[in-house]
């Protein structure tokens, strides 16, 4: 099980916590003007990447608050947890 540590109520069970998906997706500034392809591709295609994965989080039984964590696909490991508006941050590995 993760401990999760949550920048609002600290160190939780993952249990509390609900995931979002992937973090740092922008959304295209005039969705009108965007084709077919381009809009499907925000809206479907994501990252599947072995090593650092950037996720968004819900503590849902807690503070009700989103914020961003740096999470190691292969063991779990959390790497950085960081709030929404917040810059994604340089690991240590470079990504």
């Amino acid at each position: 099980m993760l401990l999760i540590d949550c920048p609002w109520c600290g160190p939780r069970s993952e249990r509390e916590f609900r995931c979002g998906g992937e973090s740092h997706i922008v959304r295209p500034e005039t969705p009108d003007a965007v084709d077919d392809a381009a809009w499907a591709d925000y809206l479907f295609y994501r990252h599947n990447t072995k090593g650092v994965s950037f996720e968004r989080w819900l503590h849902r039984f807690g503070c009700g608050r989103w914020f961003n964590v740096a999470r190691a696909t292969t063991d779990h490991r959390l790497a950085a947890v960081y709030g929404m508006t917040d810059p994604r941050p340089e690991l240590e590995d470079g990504r």
